[in-house]
This record gives structure tokens, sequence and C-alpha cells, in this order.
């Protein structure tokens, strides 16, 4: 019984692991990817300034 005990308690602690793991990893995932939009936000921001500036200098 003690043995049995055990065994589901350890099942249990692999399966709670298992899961944050996955959990993790998804998190990760998401993360990535609104990291990735912000920075392409911010690099196409910058091309807009400098070409509207160039702009800009062409018609002065």
């Amino acid at each position: 019984m003690l043995l049995d005990s055990y065994a589901a308690e350890l099942g249990a602690r692999m399966t709670a692991m298992e899961m944050a793991t996955e959990n993790a990893k998804e998190m990760i995932r998401t993360l990535q990817i609104k990291y990735n939009k912000e920075r392409q936000a911010a690099i196409t921001k910058e091309i807009l300034e400098i070409v509207s500036g160039a702009n800009a200098l062409k018609s002065a």
C-alpha cells in the first residue's frame, strides 16, 4: 500500500513537471512572437522616419 502511494505521488509529480514545462515553452513562444512584432514595428518606424527625412530634404 505504501509503495503504491509513493508511486502515485511520483507519477503526479512527473505529470505536474511535464505540464509546467509545456506551459513554460508556450509562454516563451508567445513572448518571442510579441518581441519580434514589437521589434519589427520599431524597425518599420525608423525606416519611415529616414525616408520621410530624405524626402523633406529632397523637396527643400
